[in-house]
Formats: structure tokens, sequence, C-alpha cells
């Protein structure tokens, strides 16, 4: 593992800005950082956390997830986003960012930690079975501007 890393909260507009590219890289739908700083914002309002993983001042990684309650799991951590540039992929930081979103999580006295992911994405499901994470339903979704 390498010790120059460090994991550090996304709060200003800046360090919005410079996580911009490795956040394309899991949404690329995403095209304008301006709007990008824009949306971050918005959902950091609406209790969103993004979390960078930073060697050298230049973040390498992010873990985006929010505080979410509900009848099913009670109060939980819900994982929206986990990235890592795709050139680092092997150096374990993706583990040590679900890491410290655990360790947010049981901090806060949370029993869950939930995410998605596609169906389509194998790697990213053999690393969440790797991780401890199990599968317990299906995520349905509908587009109904159409």
């Amino acid at each position: 593992m390498h010790e120059h890393v460090n994991f550090v909260p996304v709060e200003s507009d800046a360090d919005c800005l410079a996580s911009f590219q490795v956040m394309q890289q899991l949404r690329p739908h995403l095209t304008d950082a301006t709007a990008f700083v824009a949306q971050i914002q918005r959902q950091r309002q609406n209790g969103y956390h993004l979390l960078a993983a930073r060697e050298d001042a230049k973040v390498i990684g992010l873990a985006g997830y929010r505080l979410s309650e509900n009848t099913l799991y009670g109060r939980f951590i819900y994982v929206d986003d986990l990235v890592v540039d795709a050139s680092l992929q092997r150096r374990r930081l993706g583990e040590q960012l679900l890491e410290r979103v655990r360790e947010q999580t049981r901090a806060l006295g949370y029993r869950y930690l939930v995410l998605d992911t596609g169906m389509h994405m194998a790697l990213a499901q053999r690393f969440y079975f790797r991780q401890g994470l199990l599968p317990r339903g299906m995520h349905f979704s509908q587009d109904l501007s159409q």
C-alpha cells in the first residue's frame, strides 16, 4: 500500500473540479465540469459525501455516499459512486475507500452499507463479493422521459 495516499472529503468547488476526470471514468455521461461541480454541491446539501483518495495532490479515486433510511435497512449508508483511476486499479485503493465508508457507517451506529452495480459489470461484482458484499435483490428502473 502507498503511504502517501491521503483520504480527504471533497467540499470546495476546486476540489470538486479536481475530482471530475476520475468521476467521469465511472460516469462518462458527465461531460460538463462546471455542471458537475454544481451537481455535487447540490447533492452535498442533501447529505451526499464525496471522499477522495489523493496522491501528490492528484485525485486518484473517489467514494460518493449518502446517509439514508428506509423500512428495509433502517438507517444505512448508500454508496452511489466508487471509482479508482483506471491506470491505478491494482493498488487496493477501491478497497481502502470502501473501508473508510465502512468506518463511517460503523461510527454512526448504522448496520448496513448498500450499493448497486450494473448487471454487465462482472469485474465490479467480483470485487464486491471479495469485499463481503452480497446481492440481496435486483435494482429496477424505468426511464419516464420517453
